[in-house]
């Protein structure tokens, strides 16, 4: 079992409301380790891209399938992680694929209400047996854009997305607006290093950043192994996740990215929805 396995509460907590807040899974030093790492990365600076939100902000992110042994292919392929993930699904799971969600200050975008499994479900996914792992950089707040979800409203099932042009794609907003009035929406405010483990159909958006403070955050997203796609697609089939033990990230330690092959995805302009918040 992972050091900070989750509880049958919480389990439960995430079957009923959709998601659940796993204070420090990673402590102070890997959390510093990965942001410095991060902060200092070319690769992932050159494969970052922006997306406008509507509202004036500019939504940044990489994106890539496949986790390597750097720091971010070790967080995400770690036992904590992943062994929840297969506790939560009721079996294996692999590696989706992982961004980095570099919300800067005054211009990180905000995103509007979606649901990943909106579209992922397009990736040739049939069930939306996906997790998303939402893991905190920086301290996130209301005032610098912190993650926003509507409780239960995974059991809505999955809502029609559309894109509006110049904006992101968002869910239908006449079933958001009655979605709205009648869940409760929560501020997931996080200090660094709290994970928050969520459905791929749980409601979720965030606002743009307007304070003097970043909000960056890696977010590990995985799929049961039996939701394989069923076609070919940007993501990838099936593939076994090579764990790693818990003390991986700081025997690692603050290591130059030699290998920077983490298939970094630059979905563009016509590209498909990754979506973030």
């Amino acid at each position: 079992m992972p050091v900070t396995a989750l509880s049958n509460e919480q389990v439960r907590g995430f079957y009923e409301d959709g998601y659940v807040i796993v204070p420090a899974l990673f402590d102070r030093e890997e959390i510093d380790l990965l942001g410095r790492a991060a902060r200092q990365d070319k690769a992932l600076a050159d494969a970052a891209y922006e997306r406008p939100d509507g509202e004036g902000g500019r939504a940044k992110l990489a994106v890539w399938n496949h986790p390597g042994d750097d720091l971010y292919g070790l967080f995400s392929r770690s036992r904590r992680i992943v062994e929840n993930v297969e506790r939560l699904l009721g079996e294996e799971c692999y590696h989706w694929h992982s961004k980095m969600n570099m919300k800067e200050p005054r211009v990180g975008g905000a995103w509007a209400w979606h649901q990943d499994y909106g579209y992922w479900y397009h990736n040739y996914c049939l069930f939306p047996k996906l997790v998303s792992v939402f893991i905190a950089l920086d301290p996130a707040t209301r005032a610098n854009g912190c993650l926003q979800v509507l409780r239960g409203s995974h059991h809505l099932g999955r809502l029609d997305h559309a894109r509006k042009e110049g904006e992101q794609a968002g869910a239908d907003p006449e079933r958001v607006a009655q979605a709205v009035e009648r869940l409760e929406l929560v501020y997931c405010e996080q200090s660094p290093g709290d994970a928050i483990f969520f459905h791929s159909n749980l409601l979720h958006r965030s606002d743009r950043n307007n304070s003097d403070a970043p909000r960056w955050s890696l977010i590990c997203c995985y799929n049961a192994r039996s939701n394989s796609p069923y076609k070919e697609t940007r993501h990838p089939a099936y593939t076994p996740i090579a764990k790693v033990e818990d003390d991986a990230i700081k025997n690692a330690g603050l290591k130059r990215f030699g290998d920077t092959s983490a298939s970094f995805i630059t979905a563009r302009a016509g590209g498909a929805a990754i979506g973030s918040s």
